[in-house]
């Protein structure tokens, strides 16, 4: 349902862009952030995290790269984090009409991949290597801040690990060889835009920067596979099967690589 805003608890800069305007939230998709969807933009605030300063770089180096939203405006207090980007247009990668026509996702999703793929990384802004993503879930860990309710159901308890310290050592002492390219970091459908056949925006960039190819491709493979088996909308899709997009791609999956990345993604 749309709702107007006065925007008179944000910072006077998002305030003027937004005052007014009708909008509704949007509540699809594993983040905590408070998102707020407006006819030519979106206002995005989460918790202040030292992190999300990276993102917007990232996000600004993008802008000539790929189709990701614009950074209209940035604005942080002590507590939060106001990003105003531009709307990306068409329907998520998880929408039923795509669903629906699973030659046609498949291509798109390839599509996907393969923009990321042809980024130059060489100054890239931010690295999201093995060894750094290694260290911040140590990091998660040894603080407390892994939500094992979130995570599958088969990763621990009986048949999986222990807890998640358990699986943090069997990563560490498990990499994979690295094969750097430029990743989203959560290729994820609702974060693929398509439009008019092509892939026409990505979004959510928090953990965007050089990493594995295979990061992407084992969170995208995930993404199509719950939805097509009816894990978030309800309803099922038997006729789209998650291994076409390895076949888009021309690409054997490797099944060692994916699920590394796939236990890797259970510590975030």
């Amino acid at each position: 349902m749309d709702q107007k805003h006065g925007g008179s608890s944000f910072p006077e800069s998002i305030r003027q862009r937004i005052s007014g305007k009708s909008f509704r939230t949007d509540a699809v998709g594993m983040s905590k952030a408070q998102i707020m969807v407006f006819d030519d933009c979106v206002l995005k605030i989460v918790p202040y995290q030292e992190k999300n300063e990276e993102t917007i770089r990232v996000m600004r180096w993008l802008e000539d790269k790929l189709p990701v939203p614009q950074v209209l405006c940035y604005e942080r207090d002590e507590e939060r984090q106001y990003l105003l980007m531009s709307r990306i247009p068409g329907k998520m990668a998880c929408d039923g009409y795509y669903l629906e026509r699973p030659k046609e996702l498949a291509a798109r999703l390839a599509e996907a991949i393969r923009m990321l793929w042809r980024v130059d990384i060489a100054d890239c802004p931010r690295s999201r290597d093995p060894d750094a993503e290694l260290r911040e879930a140590r990091f998660r860990v040894e603080n407390g801040l892994v939500d094992v309710d979130q995570a599958d159901p088969a990763t621990f308890g009986a048949g999986g690990f222990k807890d998640p310290a358990h699986l943090l050592d069997w990563l560490e002492h498990n990499r994979p060889d690295y094969e750097p390219v430029f990743s989203h970091g959560d290729l994820c459908l609702p974060n693929i835009f398509l439009d008019k056949g092509r892939v026409s925006g990505l979004i959510d960039l928090g953990a965007a920067g050089i990493g594995d190819k295979w990061r992407d491709i084992a969170l995208c493979y995930r993404s199509l596979k719950r939805n097509a088996e009816g894990a978030y909308g309800g309803k099922a899709y038997p006729e789209t099967r998650a291994e076409a997009v390895f076949e888009a791609l021309g690409l054997a999956p490797d099944y060692e690589k994916i699920r590394f990345y796939l236990l890797l993604d259970e510590l975030f």
